[in-house]
């Protein structure tokens, strides 16, 4: 054991570490810091070697060769090195998102994508003080809110309950993302059977958006799907969140931000369209559902990405496994239909949003399901994109606007 001269009491590694105490016993519950009771003593002590290690790591120069604003002038290509979008094919760091998706777990990849490690058996877990927050949020909220309401408002109360929020080195950005993902899971009402803190996060979205029992094969399907949607490359949620990133906003709100780019029918609400036509079309048929959408100008739910040309990856993965679902049959065969129908007229293949039809149809859960599923995916890619946002120049995504008011001077109105 180190020698008392090695320990530092709360108050000294404070001191050292440039922050209050409070924050130290924060960083004690996420295993940045080991703290040791000495015998007769109230108090706890630190390593002085450990606690000088993790200031050293929380230090980061700050980045010079901006102008006064922090902005390098004509920045307009983001450089990332996380998603690869190749013709109908998708790459996370390089390897293929689809063979990732069947093989690690949502949580194993995503700590992967932060880290570069897989840790197996890897489970996200938060604080009994942060899920309080959050539930108690949630909870306030009024019937009809959205699910990205409840995320927004789970956000904005994690945020207030981590006092390491503005703590932007990667271990404390980690330890973050893990108990928000984990809040995320844990915040809506459960409908569907009980289940332990500690369970897969695929296990514990399922009984907040399912009543019904979750068969292994459909709970691989919500596994594989929360992978797949992790991250594809600078769609508008992403976008919004590196520049929020850039501004150097904690994790938190960097979640936010895409939580609110991804509130439309555009981005993360799309499957909740689909949903509704695949329910529309069991009732009715897919010809006559088809037909009103064509006739009315609107496109059809579920076909067509412009980033592929061909299927969409994503939801070939997922329709190989809903093939093997229980009950999956009559939601596959609608879909099938659709797509059928749809090709008469223009060449458009599945996307994954009506794979995320299918099984929220096919599981009883609610038309929102498939936006709550896409976006508590999404948050890994959001922080993702923050780690390696945080690495740039602070406020290099500043463009400058092109005025098209009228030319001064004009009359006081």
């Amino acid at each position: 054991m180190n020698s008392h001269e090695d320990r530092l009491s709360t108050r000294q590694t404070a001191e050292r570490l440039g922050v209050k105490p409070e924050t130290v016993y924060a960083y004690v519950s996420r295993g940045l810091l080991t703290s040791h009771k000495s015998p007769g003593s109230r108090g706890s002590t630190f390593d002085a070697k450990e606690v000088d290690a993790l200031a050293r790591r929380h230090s980061r120069p700050v980045a010079t060769g901006a102008g006064t604003d922090g902005v390098a002038p004509g920045t307009t290509t983001i450089r990332t090195g996380i998603t690869l979008i190749d013709r109908d094919r998708y790459f996370f760091r390089g390897v293929d998102a689809t063979a990732l998706a069947t093989a690690y777990p949502y949580e194993e990849a995503a700590d992967w994508l932060w880290t570069g490690r897989i840790t197996p058996g890897l489970r996200f877990t938060a604080p009994e003080e942060l899920l309080s927050a959050t539930t108690a949020a949630v909870a306030a909220l009024p019937a009809h809110a959205g699910p990205v309401d409840r995320l927004r408002a789970a956000a904005v109360a994690a945020a207030a309950a981590d006092p390491l929020r503005f703590d932007l080195s990667a271990e404390s950005v980690h330890a973050a993302a893990r108990g928000l993902i984990a809040a995320f899971a844990g915040s809506p009402p459960v409908i569907g059977r009980t289940h332990r803190a500690d369970a897969p996060i695929a296990r514990r979205l399922w009984a907040r958006l399912s009543p019904a029992r979750p068969e292994p094969a459909a709970l691989r399907v919500l596994d594989t799907a929360l992978v797949l949607l992790i991250d594809h490359d600078l769609a508008a949620s992403t976008l919004a969140a590196r520049v929020a990133a850039s501004a150097r906003a904690n994790p938190y709100a960097v979640v936010s931000t895409g939580l609110s780019a991804l509130d439309g029918p555009l981005h993360g609400a799309a499957s909740g369209l689909a949903h509704r036509m695949l329910l529309d079309v069991l009732e009715r048929g897919a010809a006559p559902v088809v037909s009103e959408h064509f006739r009315a100008g609107h496109r059809v739910p579920g076909l067509g990405h412009r980033l592929y040309p061909g299927e969409d990856p994503r939801a070939q993965v997922l329709f190989a496994l809903l093939d093997e679902v229980p009950g999956a049959r009559g939601a596959l065969d609608a879909a099938q239909d659709v797509v059928e129908i749809s090709a008469r007229h223009t060449p458009l293949h599945a996307n994954v949003d009506l794979a995320l039809a299918v099984l929220s149809v096919t599981a009883g859960m609610p038309a929102e399901a498939g936006e709550t599923v896409f976006a508590v995916a999404r948050t890994a890619g959001w922080i993702a994109h923050a780690l390696e946002e945080y690495e740039e120049r602070p406020l290099r995504m500043r463009p400058s606007g092109s005025y098209a008011g009228p030319r001064p001077p004009q009359p006081l109105p």
